[in-house]
Formats: C-alpha cells, structure tokens, sequence
C-alpha cells in the first residue's frame, strides 16, 4: 500500500481529500480501465445510501451528495486518465465545534489528532477524520462495483447487529443473487425483515437518552476467481483490512467464523472438499471466509466490521480544557448520528469493491476480461461527433 495517510493501494491509487466543513471533499482514482461505462444512476443509487439527513436513525444534516465528475470519463466511459469526482459541502455549521479546539471530544480523535498536527487540524465536524469523507469512499466503490459486476462479481452487506438485536448472517456458501440484489439497493439492509423495527427501536432509545450505538456490519463478496491473492504479508485479507480500517467507526474485523474459530476444534472449523457434477472442487462450508494463505478459494469472501458507537453524544462526558489545563466537562452539540451501522454497509461495500478491483488489477489478463463486452470505443467516438454536429 501506499505510505500516504490519505492514499491508498498499489494499481489502483486512491486518493481522498477534503475536509467535513470545508467548500467540498473528493478523490481522485487512478489506474481504472479504459473503456468502462459509468452507470451515473448507478453511481447516485449508492451515494443516495450513504447520504446524510434521510433517514430518523441518521444525522439530520442533509447533504445532497452529487458527485461532480472533472476528469477521466467522456460520454459515460473511462478514458483510462484518472477520475475526479467532487462532492460539495452544502450544509454546514462549524460554529458548533467553536470550543472543540481545546476541549477534546472523549471517544474522538480531536486529542490523537492535536497531539500529531499540535492544534493546527480542522477540528470542525471532526475535519479530514470525519465520517463525511466516506462519501468519497463510497463514489470509488460505486464505480468500481460497475466494473466488477461486468466480470459477474458481485458485492452485498447488511446490518448484522446493533446493540443486542441480530439479523440472520449471509449462507456460508451459496449466497441468492435475489438476496445480494436487493441488500445492495436499500437503505437499512437486513436480511430478516423483522429484525430492523427491532434495531430501529434501539437507535431511538439511543438519541432520545442523548447517547448512541454500535453495531456490526457482515459483507459478502461472491464469484471472486480462486487463486487471487499472497502469502504473508500479500494476503486478501491484509488487503482488505487496509481499506476497511479507512472506514473512521471500524474498531474489528473478522473472515469466515473469525473469533468464532477459536472455540471450535480442527475438525469442525475445517472446510470439507468434494467434486461437484461438473467435475469442479466445491467447498462444502465456509469458516475460512472464502481465503486461505492469504489466497481467494473461490467461495464466497465473507467478512464482518466491528463499528463503535459515535463519540459525538449530548450527554455529558469528562474531558479537559487544553489551555487552562483543568478538567471541565463536555456535552457535545451539532447534528450527529445516533448509530452509524446502517450507513456504513454501502461504505464497507464500497471498499470491498475497491480492493477487489485492485486484486483483480494484479491477477493474470484472463481475469480482468469482462463477462460482458464493454462499449467499443469508436462506437463513444461517434457518439461524440454526432453530438458536436447538432450542437
């Protein structure tokens, strides 16, 4: 990976910049595939997920979230140059972080941060460390997620907890597509129906006792070819922790069974092999989370984030004031989720399409080849011409 803080992988750079309460956030992704079509409906479907302001469990900020794109697609197609998207800050109130500067937010990382950048970073609505800048996360993952479906490789999540409430988890090795499908579109992903009144319940005992809550986040990446990946200090799911940890809640993550592995013996958390009727190895369950060595089996990749509740909470906390050196408390003020759970899945899914995208970019030519063919690129040619013709 890159050294950058703010940037990331090796084929496939990217870049996040911005800050919460800035004019605008954004990223640069470079080393995409010439010749991809961009949904831009797509693109916004998945924006429209992670979006501030739309949903009782979320922050009321509202933000529209248009990703603006400078550079690297022409008539919908990439151009193979790096691509440029700008998502502006419309909604702002910075003076609710005016004493923030010198009374540190328990839980957040204004105190890391001061003792790195010695008080000169952007503390307002949590500045380059904020959960806003996932929206630029989630615009990578959006188109990255295009071109891995043409490969016939799909990604999903969904709320797998909050607080104590559980969904069911994602079938270790034959995950529906109908499934994958319809987590992939909706705004409170969960695969049992009754299971999200439940934790919407729990968000709102949250917010109104002035406080918040964690929760877990389960992904599941399906048709990823076997053999991609590294020993070591290559692994898949080195790779993916990398990106995952960029996500600002995440405290865990796990693959397969994870922590679950080390209360099962070998014979139980080992995954049996067999010859399938069409003469392929199918691997009979899924502890290992579609890795092994660090290598991609061919089963589904299953892995699941820890996220901490957000530290930005009215109740009042214990903190210090840094210039007068006293301890004072802290009720924080501003516009804050009460549970960021169900607008991380589209972000962990969004990463989970970066990175995949980036595997894909270091495996052999065969794999990259698209199930589907793209545009050829006269055809976006003609369309050009045609167009400055009538204008």
């Amino acid at each position: 990976m890159c050294a950058a803080a703010s940037v990331w992988g090796n084929n496939l750079h990217l870049s996040i910049f911005g800050e919460s309460h800035g004019p605008a956030i954004g990223l640069v992704l470079d080393g995409l595939p010439a010749g991809e079509p961009i949904d831009e409906a797509a693109l916004l479907l998945q924006m429209g997920r992670r979006a501030p302001g739309r949903d009782k469990s979320s922050t009321p900020r509202k933000e529209a979230d248009i990703p603006k794109i400078l550079s690297g697609l022409l008539n919908g197609i990439t151009t193979g140059a790096p691509l440029c998207i700008l998502i502006e800050n419309t909604n702002t109130r910075s003076k609710d972080y005016g004493s923030l500067g010198r009374i540190p937010r328990p839980g957040h990382s204004d105190y890391a941060a001061y003792l790195k950048y010695g008080g000169y970073n952007d503390i307002r609505g949590g500045g380059h460390f904020s959960g806003r800048l996932t929206a630029c996360l989630c615009a990578a993952g959006a188109v990255c997620r295009q071109i891995l479906s043409r490969r016939g490789i799909r990604i999903a999540g969904h709320v797998a907890s909050i607080g104590p409430i559980r969904d069911s988890l994602f079938p270790e090795t034959d995950i529906p597509v109908e499934l994958m499908e319809r987590l992939s579109s909706v705004y409170f992903p969960v695969i049992d129906a009754g299971a999200e009144t439940a934790m919407r319940d729990v968000i709102e005992e949250a917010r109104m006792s002035l406080d918040s809550v964690g929760g877990v986040v389960e992904c599941a990446v399906t048709s990823m070819p076997g053999g991609l990946g590294g020993p070591l200090f290559g692994g898949v799911e080195s790779l993916l922790s990398s990106i995952l940890f960029g996500i600002p809640a995440v405290k865990g993550v796990e693959f397969g069974a994870g922590f679950g592995a080390a209360q099962k013996r070998g014979s139980e958390n080992n995954d049996p092999y067999r010859y399938g009727e069409d003469g392929g190895v199918k691997i009979v369950q899924n502890s290992a989370g579609g890795i092994l060595g660090g290598i991609t089996t061919g089963a589904p990749i299953l892995f699941r984030l820890a996220l901490k509740p957000t530290p930005s909470i009215a109740r009042e906390q214990k903190s210090v004031d840094l210039l007068t050196k006293e301890n004072v408390p802290l009720s924080v003020h501003g516009r804050h989720d009460p549970c960021v759970v169900p607008r991380a899945v589209p972000v962990a899914e969004s990463a989970a399409a970066v990175a995949m995208l980036e595997l894909l970019l270091s495996a052999p030519p065969e794999c990259l080849r698209p199930e589907h063919k793209p545009t050829e690129p006269n055809e976006a040619s003609e369309t050009a011409a045609k167009e400055e013709e009538l204008a």
